[in-house]
């Protein structure tokens, strides 16, 4: 490579450049909030993490591990992977530090992740989640809450139109293997119908053939067992509770027996939040029960359910359906500076702005410059208000205020009602 060759991002890992955060400010408070409202606290888990924990957890036979992992060697020889999903990190935690058995957890978390998969528009190589995962309740009171917490997200964020829940139970993993015996003897009878990939999976991986997006394939499915038909009396019941609970609370779902999930670790209930806001990127939001995994990792057997989404889909679609409202600009009001007396004074009236006012983002003029030149500079700044500062202002105490959003006539404020003003107009926006 030239010395002077331009450096890129790595493809499929993108900037978030400044006049982009904000909306991302935006949507991450909104999860933080909402999951603080129903009790679920922090944790913050590594990014790399043991290569086996994903083997283990996420399956051998899965796309994520067959295809998608970053794993390398580390300089012990330890093969070490950066984290493809969540859940099985937050899990390895739980074990590791003692939270999980015989105790309730609620848990959040958010972060990269990363796959190697073909970059296109809602998918990325380093994409990021915020996931909740919740232990230690096996009863379906647990799968309803988590699901009206995903609704409230939409709701709050003005979405809830646009997306669409889908919904099913993939049993205990008795039953699940059951219904596999039944649906492998189905799909050899028809394998000549099948694409390559479901040919391979039809064998390791069967439940994803359910899931494959070929016409053809669904079509050779058409008459295929229901996994339903294999439930047991406490698997329907779960999963009727559940119904039932949704419905109380006025929740629409359509119920989609193709719905498996592409990790092998889910049991019961599952559950997708979709839309055809984004082509063909149209899952938002999934996430399900799973009973086993805690066990799998080595922990002592712990009932779990939990869900994932990507924070890149969710600003994709509100700045696409018109949904940024109520995004705070980087800066609320510009210190303009005019004259010798005023450079010295500006910072320490600025300062004191900002002790009385915390919250406020006001940024002083820096490089000099004519009024016109700063005014500029004030305007392209997002800022609702231009303070301006001259030698005569400093000698009256007084401010000159400029509204750069709207049509409010320019004012002339004593230094000790600045703070006052600062207040209001946060608390506008």
């Amino acid at each position: 490579m030239s010395k002077n060759k331009t450096l890129q991002a790595i493809r499929g890992m993108n900037d978030c450049l400044p006049n982009e955060t904000n909306i991302w400010q935006m949507v991450e408070s909104v999860l933080r909030r909402v999951a603080s409202n129903y009790g679920f606290a922090e944790i913050r888990m590594p990014i790399v993490e043991s290569t086996a924990l994903f083997k283990r957890s996420i399956g051998e036979v899965t796309d994520i591990v067959e295809k998608e992992m970053y794993t390398f060697d580390d300089r012990n020889g330890d093969s070490l992977t950066l984290r493809p999903e969540g859940t099985a990190s937050c899990v390895r935690a739980g074990n590791q530090h003692g939270l999980l058995y015989n105790q309730e957890q609620r848990l959040w978390y958010m972060g990269p992740m990363f796959r190697h998969e073909r970059p296109q528009k809602g998918r990325y190589r380093q994409f990021h989640q915020f996931g909740l995962e919740a232990f230690g309740i096996a009863t379906p009171d647990i799968d309803a809450e988590v699901i009206l917490l995903t609704s409230r997200l939409w709701r709050e964020l003005g979405i809830n139109e646009f997306v669409t829940l889908e919904l099913n139970s993939l049993g205990s993993n008795e039953e699940r293997a059951n219904y596999r015996d039944a649906l492998v003897a189905y799909l050899t009878e028809r394998e000549s119908l099948l694409d390559e990939d479901s040919k391979r999976r039809m064998h390791s991986n069967p439940l994803r053939v359910l899931d494959s997006k070929n016409p053809q394939v669904q079509e050779a499915l058409a008459d295929a067992p229901k996994l339903s038909d294999y439930f047991g009396e406490e698997t329907q019941a779960h999963f009727a509770n559940l119904c039932a609970r949704l419905d109380a609370a006025g929740i629409k779902y359509i119920l989609n027996e193709r719905l498996v999930r592409g990790l092998d670790y889910y049991n019961r209930t599952v559950f997708e939040w979709v839309t055809d806001s984004l082509g063909a990127q149209g899952t938002v939001c999934a996430g399900g029960r799973y009973d086993g995994l805690v066990e799998q990792l080595g922990g002592k057997a712990t009932p779990g359910f939990g869900f994932a989404l990507g924070i890149e889909r969710l600003v994709l679609m509100l700045t696409e359906l018109d949904k940024v409202t109520n995004v705070r600009a980087q800066v609320d009001a510009y210190v303009v500076i005019l004259g010798d007396d005023a450079q010295i004074a500006a910072n320490q009236l600025a300062e004191q702005w900002r002790d009385q006012v915390p919250n406020i983002r006001l940024q002083c003029h820096c490089g000099g410059g004519n009024m016109k030149k700063q005014l500029k500079r004030a305007d392209k700044s997002g800022a609702q208000i231009a303070l301006i500062l001259g030698d005569n202002e400093i000698a009256e105490q007084k401010v000159m205020v400029k509204y750069l959003r709207g049509q409010q006539d320019q004012q002339n404020l004593a230094f000790e009602q600045i703070p006052s003003l600062l207040t209001t107009l946060i608390e506008d926006v």
